[in-house]
């Protein structure tokens, strides 16, 4: 059912060019490099949304090809630990993405050497956390706030600034220093190490992976958009780097806070090699070839937009939960203005909207709110749900795409009654549950039960997998039930900046 000539990226291209640049990058500096690896190596869905054909984890692939010559350094942020800093992608805290990391290297077949605590206050989560890596055999490490940053080099580059923290031993040419997510102090646990490196005569280098934005691709180009739109809380901005095109007469870009950040950068290279810097622009840093993969232009930028329209409703829900101010969601709207888009631009807003009306049309007179959702499935076809007293609308889609997909009629019932009625009774009465209506976890469950004796069940269970990638856009926000089944499913899923409930506490 998937539409493979909607392919906008090549990995395999993409994966020679990079092996090559990052093996050229090595003979630089006397076979030891320190690699900051930016955004996510393994589930990188933003990529994956925006150059369609990107394989989440060529990276992860990458890095296989390479494993021979890596060590691995995760660095996780001591603040984010304590705040419970979120993944959203995954609804998990970065701590507990760290340990995931550890695992989904293993199943790789590469070791983490080491996780490093960075900016550690002894704040007694971090503690707890180390003590859980500590026990389970991994090897961490405790990086203190650097003292005389940002404005002190001398203090900065000196036993008492970088070199106050603990050098972490590693053994082979390459090091890959990966966290959770912006902020995680892969570049200050890069240079920590780059210090104790030349201290024991080695002359090691650094350099930068960071898949957006593209440097070689224009300012306006719409990927390097939507990388702004996905980092609309932190203010990132693409723009010209200008070091780069005063040094070598090359217009290319990056974002601001590496370019506002590198005259900086510079001059702590320069102390700690003692030496002329080995790069004259941010740009020079980095060793990325995402752009070599790219095979149609027109069809990534087609993503692009789609991905800028789903990243302004995410910022719309985070508006109205408190998670980010008003600054912010304007941000993300006149972002979205840059490029013309609208969210109708979304084929499945108008017609879950619409849903949502025929529901409340066909309830009038009753209390409750109105839900409606829809989803574009790979040929085109867009399917709408609803809610009902007994089942959410996003579960209602669910259903209604499986069976459009088995090719079974609409009024097709495909979870028995019964069962539904005795799930009912065990919320409501057993449980004293106030949300009996099943959410999209609970429907995957009773589908999943139901097709040991429902054939017609079966079929539509069988393709549920046709589901990933599918566009879907809800009128309200998703419960934790419903947002947990559609992760599991893995669909792009948007939603308007409404609550499903008037309830205050949403339990599922």
């Amino acid at each position: 059912m998937i539409n493979n000539n909607l392919k906008g990226f090549d990995n395999e291209k993409y994966l020679q060019e990079q092996t090559a640049a990052i093996l050229e990058r090595v003979n630089r500096f006397n076979d030891k490099l320190y690699i900051e690896f930016g955004g996510k190596i393994l589930f990188d869905y933003h990529a994956s949304r925006v150059l369609p054909g990107f394989d989440p984890n060529v990276k992860m692939r990458l890095l296989q090809m390479l494993k021979d010559k890596i060590d691995v350094v995760l660095c996780i942020n001591a603040g984010d630990i304590e705040r419970k800093k979120v993944r959203a992608d995954f609804g998990i805290t970065y701590d507990s993405d760290a340990l995931k990391t550890i695992d989904d290297f293993r199943e790789w077949g590469i070791e983490v050497t080491a996780v490093v605590i960075t900016r550690y206050k002894n704040q007694f989560p971090a503690r707890t956390f180390k003590n859980k890596l500590e026990l389970r055999g991994v090897k961490v490490y405790l990086h203190y706030p650097t003292k005389g940053y940002p404005t002190d080099v001398d203090l900065i580059v000196s036993d008492e600034g970088y070199g106050a923290n603990e050098y972490i031993m590693t053994k082979k040419p390459i090091v890959i220093v990966t966290g959770p997510g912006p902020g995680s102090g892969k570049l200050a646990t890069c240079l920590c190490n780059l210090y104790h490196e030349y201290k024991k005569g080695v002359k090691a280098g650094y350099a930068k992976f960071e898949t957006f934005p593209v440097w070689d691709l224009p300012v306006d180009h719409k990927v390097n958009v939507a990388y702004e739109a996905a980092t609309v809380d932190l203010k990132d901005q693409v723009m010209t780097d200008e070091h780069h095109l005063k040094a070598y007469n090359v217009k290319v870009v990056n974002y601001n806070r590496d370019i506002e950040a590198f005259n900086l950068l510079k001059r702590i290279f320069e102390k700690i090699t003692g030496g002329e810097s080995m790069y004259r622009s941010p740009t020079d840093m980095g060793v990325n070839r995402i752009s070599r993969g790219i095979i149609n232009d027109a069809i990534i930028s087609e993503a692009s937009h789609q991905e800028i329209i789903r990243r302004y409703f995410r910022c719309a829900v985070e508006y109205v939960m408190g998670i980010v101010d008003k600054e912010t969601l304007n941000r993300s709207g006149r972002i979205m203005d840059s490029i013309g888009a609208v969210v109708e631009d979304r084929k499945v807003v108008g017609p879950a909207r619409q849903a949502a009306k025929d529901a409340e049309e066909k309830g009038k007179g009753n209390a409750g709110i109105y839900c409606g959702a829809a989803m574009e499935l790979h040929d085109g076809k867009i399917i709408t749900g609803k809610n009902s007293p007994l089942m959410h609308a996003s579960s209602s889609l669910i259903l209604n795409a499986t069976k459009y997909l088995a090719g079974l009629p609409d009024n097709l019932f495909l979870l028995p009654k019964n069962i539904i009625d005795s799930v009912t009774y065990l919320k409501k009465d057993i449980l004293n549950g106030k949300m009996v209506s099943l959410d999209v976890d609970e429907t995957l469950i009773l589908l999943g039960i139901s097709a040991l004796s429902n054939p017609a069940a079966q079929m539509a269970l069988e393709n549920l997998k046709y589901l990933v990638d599918c566009e879907v856009h809800l009128t309200h926000m998703p419960t934790p039930g419903d947002e947990a089944g559609l992760r599991k499913l893995k669909v792009n899923v948007s939603c308007d900046p409404e609550f499903s409930s008037k309830s205050l506490f949403m339990g599922g």
